[in-house]
């Protein structure tokens, strides 16, 4: 995976120039040689601008300039808006999957590879960050101190993926419907980062991929009864109704059984999945255990022998980060309801 120490800078002078004709009444586009891609931010008097992010109101003054994001859909969400250039790195494990042949291939190259293991407080002041981009159990964690409080006791800001937003039932995640979610995201950081022209677009290219895709999605009777397998051996990991993978299932003509769990990422007990009897498992590639070996597993386990989807040898792998918020969301889901298609044809 690229690891370039360098990250995008606009030269002092051309946005000194920028911002002085724009103080004179100029409509300056500085393009690409922006941080954001777009016409300077603070030229237009865009600041304060205040965004609703887990419930909490949230006013900032100026487009953060040193952004540290954990995870690979969230660091795709930033180059998905032209944003690397306002980014001082990215912290991800080196088995999420390839980003050879992604869109934003330029952009791994352009940034900062920080790290392969945790984030951490002491990786964020390092980096100079003054906003870390994260989600609860994608980054933050109680047990290990590193917080968006504790950051803020730093003085460094952060934004939380709205798919990781606590619902108030415990530790539960997930505030509305995962695609919502991804929306969310790309229209905040739009406004935050004053590119939302750019967010609003994408937005309205990935309702389309979508709306597309559920147009020749399975209807009705030929609706296959789908489980996602994302790992685990005494008790399966899998995603609840507000994880990607409930919107992905659902919009590609599937019926996702495990939709009452009003969680994001949660465990379940074998149990369910044999009493629900999915005639699709959908399979989480990424991590120490390929895809073949836990399909191998799940069609060696006994007591999931009679469920539909082993019997039929039903299964589709998708990559981690198709399944995570992230801007591959609406491809998945392009690519799932080609899958189920085909079979119901």
């Amino acid at each position: 995976m690229p690891r370039s120490p360098r990250p995008l800078r606009v030269p002092a002078l051309i946005l000194a120039t920028a911002l002085a004709l724009s103080g004179c009444g100029a409509d300056v586009d500085t393009g690409a040689d922006s941080p954001g891609g777009e016409k300077s931010a603070s030229a237009g008097g865009h600041y304060p601008v205040t965004l609703e992010n887990c419930g909490e109101r949230r006013t900032f003054e100026k487009a953060p300039e040193r952004v540290v994001t954990n995870d690979v859909g969230i660091t795709e969400i930033m180059f998905a808006l032209g944003l690397e250039g306002r980014m001082a790195g990215y912290v991800m494990p080196d088995n999420k999957g390839s980003v050879a042949d992604v869109p934003w291939k330029g952009a791994y190259d352009r940034t900062t590879w920080l790290s392969k293991k945790r984030i951490n407080k002491e990786l964020v002041l390092d980096a100079r960050a003054d906003l870390v981009f994260a989600g609860w159990n994608y980054g933050f964690n109680e047990g290990e101190g590193f917080t968006p409080a504790e950051l803020k006791r730093l003085g460094v800001d952060s934004y939380l993926l709205t798919e990781s937003c606590r619902n108030g039932r415990s530790k539960a995640r997930g505030l509305m419907p995962p695609l919502e979610a991804l929306y969310t995201d790309l229209l905040n950081l739009g406004k935050l980062f004053d590119v939302e022209k750019r967010a609003e677009a994408l937005v309205a290219k990935f309702r389309g991929q979508v709306a597309d895709a559920r147009a020749k999605a399975p209807q009705g009777a030929d609706r296959p009864r789908v489980f996602l397998y994302d790992d685990g051996r005494d008790k399966p990991f899998t995603s609840g109704a507000y994880a990607g993978p409930h919107d992905i299932i659902t919009k590609a003509g599937g019926d996702h059984v495990m939709k009452d769990l009003k969680d994001s990422w949660t465990t379940v007990g074998w149990e369910t999945v044999v009493e629900r009897d999915p005639e699709v498992i959908v399979i989480n590639n990424y991590g120490d255990t390929s895809a073949e070996e836990k399909k191998k597993f799940l069609k060696s386990y006994a007591p999931l022998a009679k469920v539909s989807a082993i019997k039929n040898d039903r299964f589709v792998v998708l990559d981690y980060v198709e399944l995570v918020e992230s801007p591959r969301n609406p491809g998945a889901i392009v690519e799932l309801a080609e899958e189920f298609g085909a079979a119901a044809r």
